[in-house]
C-alpha cells in the first residue's frame, strides 16, 4: 500500500514537472523552476528513505508478533496441561476424609 502511494506521487511530481516545463511560467525564471524541481526531488528522496525505513520496522514488528505468537501459544498449552493435572490430583470430598484417609493408610499397611 505504501508502495503504490509512493509511486502515485511520484507520479504527481513528475507530471507537476512536466506542467512546470510546458507552462514556462513567466512568473519563474527557468533557474527558479530549476531549483523548485530539485527541492521536489529531494523532498521525494526523503520520503522513498522515509518509507523504506517504515518498512524495515514493520517487518522487524512482524517477526516480533510472531515470536509472541508462538510463545503464547506454548504457555497456553502448558496452561492447559497444568489445569487438566491439577484437576485430575483433587482428591474427590470423600477421600479427603479423616477417616477415609485413615482407611487409605490402614490398607497401605
Amino acid at each position: 500500500e505504501l508502495e503504490s502511494q509512493l509511486t502515485a506521487k511520484s507520479k504527481t511530481l513528475d507530471e507537476l514537472k512536466q506542467s512546470l516545463v510546458s507552462n514556462g511560467s513567466a512568473e519563474q525564471t527557468p533557474e527558479a523552476q530549476s531549483l523548485r524541481i530539485a527541492e521536489l526531488c529531494e523532498m521525494k528522496d526523503g520520503i522513498v528513505n522515509q518509507v523504506a525505513q517504515l518498512k524495515a520496522s514493520m517487518e522487524s514488528i512482524l517477526e516480533q508478533w510472531r515470536a509472541y505468537d508462538e510463545i503464547y501459544a506454548e504457555v497456553s498449552l502448558m496452561t492447559t496441561r497444568y489445569l487438566y493435572c491439577l484437576d485430575q490430583c483433587k482428591p474427590s470430598e470423600e477421600e479427603a476424609s479423616l477417616e477415609a484417609l485413615k482407611k487409605q493408610v490402614k490398607t497401605l499397611q
